[in-house]
């Protein structure tokens, strides 16, 4: 990088923060509103394992306000209200399904849960985190359909590029079913983000480091 240089989204940084992407594509502030809709995981129910992964603990993330026995209209409710007195204001929201594994249902379920944040007012979008092992061909047609008038995106939680650190931390998918996933939502166009954790256990600076260039890919 030279002195100064601007990159491709605008400024000289050298990541694009989130917030400034979507400026760029609404033309204002928008706000992810967390929901927990009651979800699970396939490795905390016994399907594929119990317990979760290692570091499992989504209260460390969850706003206060989330609460299972809430509809997700209150939630979103009082997920504005929370906002609005800590950070500026907003006029349009992501509905963010963020807890646990938010594709592992039937169709008909996920139907229910997004159309229900998708009829609040001035919802524009769904953010929806979930495992890479927990998508199919299905839903993915029916997140196409939606994305035609709504804003979707699709977060996947991949934690890791290597198996052998995926095991380690009890995470029940492979590297390679992460791949599948992301091209089968690439392939319907679907604005697709991974989460990936740096400085998991055994894995050196430069195979953090690799697992940058592996995802842009």
């Amino acid at each position: 990088m030279t002195k100064n240089e601007i990159y491709s989204w605008g400024h000289s940084r050298r990541f694009n923060a989130y917030a400034n992407y979507h400026q760029k594509i609404f033309s204002e502030r928008i706000q992810k509103l967390s929901i927990d809709a009651g979800f699970t995981c396939p490795n905390r129910d016994g399907s594929i394992a119990l317990g979760g992964c290692t570091y499992c603990n989504n209260d460390a993330f969850n706003p206060s306000y989330c609460e299972v026995g809430k509809s997700i209209s209150q939630q979103l409710t009082e997920g504005i209200e929370f906002h609005e007195n800590r950070y500026r204001r907003a006029s349009k929201y992501l509905a963010y399904f963020q807890a646990y594994s938010n594709t592992y249902d039937s169709l008909n379920s996920l139907k229910k849960r997004y159309e229900e944040a998708l009829s609040f007012e001035n919802v524009i979008g769904l953010v929806i985190g979930t495992r890479p092992d927990c998508i199919d061909e299905e839903k993915l047609d029916y997140l196409q359909k939606l994305n035609e008038t709504h804003h979707i995106v699709i977060e996947f939680g991949i934690e890791s590029c290597y198996n052998h650190t995926l095991e380690r931390i009890n995470r029940g998918h492979s590297f390679e079913q992460s791949v599948k996933a992301i091209t089968m939502a690439a392939e319907r166009n679907l604005f697709t983000g991974t989460h990936l954790i740096f400085g998991l256990p055994g894995e050196s600076r430069q195979e953090m480091l690799a697992e940058a260039k592996i995802i842009s890919d």
